[in-house]
Parts: C-alpha cells; structure tokens; sequence
C-alpha cells in the first residue's frame, strides 16, 4: 500500500498555509460596508450579515442623477473602494458663494473614494451642518462633523462603498 509520507516540514508549511488562506477568507467576510441612498439622504453602516450597525443623515449632490462629468453638481452611482480615510481639518474650498475660502470645509475626514474617471470624490464632514439631510453637494457625501468621527472608527481602506441611483429606472 502507498502512503504518503508527510515531513515535519511539510505539515508545518500546510498548516500554515491552511490558518492563513482561513483567516483571509474570515477577514473578507467580515468587513463592514458603507451603503448610501441618495434618494433618502441617509448613510448606512453595514455589516457582513448586512445589519445596519448606524445610520447617518448625509448631504448628497445638488443635482439628481448619476455623475457624468467635472461640476456636474451629482453624486456617482456603484460601488466603490474606500482608497484612503485622510485628516482634512486644515483643508480649505471656495464654494464660490462670495466668501472665500473655508478653512474646516470638510470637517476632520475625508473618506477618498476609488471613482473611475474622476478625483476628489468622498465622504467627508463640513462646515455647513444645517445642510445635512438635503441635496447640497458638488457631488461628495457630506455628513456631520460628529458623525464623520463616528464613521471613521467603522470602516478602514479597501471597504466597499455602494451608492444607490436617485431612483430605480
């Protein structure tokens, strides 16, 4: 009878391999995702059994529909990957309203978003908080300062984002 001989060596590199393929696969089903209906204004925090663990009003683009190009003023529809979560507190945006620029206009996060075709696409806090819960954006995910903060200590790079179409064509 054959039988296959196993070496220490081998059994160590097997069991290795089988705990690290393991806790790959445990740890992509475990991340939380972010999904955002633009129709209702609101920001969902969900887990890998699709629970909602918190939900935020949010600002979203002036204008409905999927973005199309630079300034359009919409909010792009799919499923994109957080591509990095940045301290913006210092940064600065002119909102073209006769004021200048703000210092704090994207509160203290800025969540990046992987968007084809276009940069600077994120959720992000504001210096306008009574905006929130309406159409207000070029385009970004505005939330509360409080709750970007609360947003932040949930998710990480690499998590998925699914934004929701205005309405169902």
């Amino acid at each position: 009878m054959n039988t296959l001989r196993f070496t220490k060596r081998t059994k160590t590199f097997v069991v290795l391999i089988t705990l690290f393929l393991g806790s790959c696969l445990y740890g992509f089903s475990q991340t939380n995702k972010i999904l955002v209906s633009k129709k209702d204004c609101k920001l969902y925090i969900l887990n890998h059994k699709q629970d909602t663990l918190r939900c935020f009003k949010c600002g979203v683009g002036q204008n409905i529909g999927n973005k199309q190009k630079k300034g359009d003023k919409k909010t792009p529809e799919g499923t994109f990957v957080i591509s990095s979560i940045e301290k913006s507190q210092k940064w600065t945006h002119d909102f073209h309203d006769g004021f200048g620029e703000r210092k704090g206009a994207y509160g203290p996060w800025f969540v990046r978003l992987k968007v084809p075709k276009f940069k600077g696409i994120g959720i992000h806090g504001t210096c306008f908080p009574t905006s929130i819960g309406s159409r207000c954006t070029e385009g970004c995910i505005r939330l509360s300062n409080s709750d970007i903060v609360q947003l932040v200590k949930y998710i990480k790079k690499g998590y998925k984002v699914t934004i929701m179409p205005d309405s169902i064509k």
